[in-house]
């Protein structure tokens, strides 16, 4: 599988530190040879993975790589965003 980061995952990115953004793509890296843990609730058709203790990942499973639509740094940023959709 391959990792394609969206758009708004590059922007959430750039947004933060250096250690922060290397962790994500590691994280990201470790995805492409470990099954998905957790689907997401209210129909959504996204996966949610922790990156640290504060952090999460959005994605997808398109075929043979994964989409990545979401980096939070920080849970409160995660809660507002999966809120939304409630």
């Amino acid at each position: 599988m391959k990792s394609i980061f969206s758009y708004q995952a590059k922007e959430e990115l750039d947004d933060m530190s250096q250690d922060l953004q290397s962790i994500f793509i590691k994280h990201a890296r470790k995805l492409e040879n470990i099954p998905p843990r957790r689907h997401m609730r209210y129909s959504l058709p996204y996966y949610a993975e922790e990156v640290t203790k504060q952090a999460r990942m959005i994605f997808d499973i398109e075929g043979q790589s994964i989409k990545i639509y979401h980096c939070f740094s920080d849970h409160k940023e995660y809660e507002r965003w999966y809120k939304s959709y409630k």
